[in-house]
């Protein structure tokens, strides 16, 4: 352990045993870390501010819109405007895509559950 890990560690023992830490917001909770292990390590810091400031990161904002997307479609019924909305969704996907994340199994179900509520409709 280095020299400030121990100073630290002291600072901290000295906390809690004066009591200093009984009085703060979440005592006796687990942390909430967030688990940015899937980020880039050179981008980590960079989306941690966004996230602190109350932005998304590009990809969650596309991911976010999508869903949004998503939505709009399964309250459509079928038409211009659905189509419209489809080919929107298309291209938000190709969007995530292009910037080297394949749109997730969750994403994509649905575009299945599209296919599969129009193949439903043709078949009543």
């Amino acid at each position: 352990m280095s020299l400030v890990d121990q100073l630290a560690e002291a600072h901290i023992r000295k906390a809690l045993d004066s009591g200093e830490l009984d009085r703060l917001p979440g005592r006796g909770r687990p942390l909430e870390l967030d688990d940015d292990s899937l980020v880039p390590e050179e981008l980590r810091a960079g989306y941690r501010l966004l996230k602190n400031a109350g932005f998304l990161p590009p990809e969650l904002e596309l991911v976010r819109e999508i869903r949004e997307v998503e939505s709009l479609i399964a309250r459509l019924d079928h038409g211009e405007e659905r189509k419209r909305a489809c080919a929107r969704l298309n291209l938000l996907r190709s969007r995530l895509r292009s910037r080297g994340h394949e749109p997730s199994l969750l994403l994509e179900r649905g575009e299945y559950r599209d296919k599969l509520i129009r193949r439903l409709d043709q078949e009543a």
